[in-house]
């Protein structure tokens, strides 16, 4: 799985990744399919080591402002810390797998303008990331 996101909120980190092993033939549009995972950490996290073989991204960093934004940026945003979801399809907010209450929106992700690292959601499609406070779950799910 590609890592997406690592997105601090007040009860710790929530990291999300997706399939992109074969992009458009594994489910990662589905929050319960498998083919994508949000996981939630407690504390802080602290950084990796860059690897010393292979190809890193690292200059292609995008930025998360919280909804509503309170300063504007000439950063790029590919899209929001809490908030309500902007569903393209329709509400699909998932249940949390351990407790079945519906989760709590967390962020919205968008694809970004370029091609070399956007994310592949389908074609001007957005993530959806969730969590479930009490039970230390995350969920994520992308519509287009």
């Amino acid at each position: 799985m590609q890592f997406l996101a690592h997105l601090p909120l007040d009860l710790g980190v929530v990291a999300v990744f997706f399939c992109q092993n074969d992009p458009g033939m594994c489910d990662d549009w589905d929050a319960t399919a498998g083919a994508n995972r949000a996981f939630m950490f407690k504390g802080q996290l602290g950084a990796a080591n860059v690897p010393t073989n292979g190809e890193t991204l690292l200059d292609a960093v995008t930025a998360l402002r919280p909804h509503p934004a309170d300063v504007p940026t000439a950063e790029p945003v590919l899209g929001r810390l809490g908030g309500e979801p902007d569903w393209i399809q329709g509400d699909e907010t998932p249940d949390c797998p351990t407790c079945t209450a519906r989760m709590t929106f967390t962020a919205e992700l968008e694809e970004g303008s370029d091609f070399a690292t956007s994310a592949n959601f389908g074609g001007g499609g957005r993530g959806y990331v969730f969590h479930c406070r009490p039970c230390s779950e995350a969920a994520f799910l992308w519509q287009r």
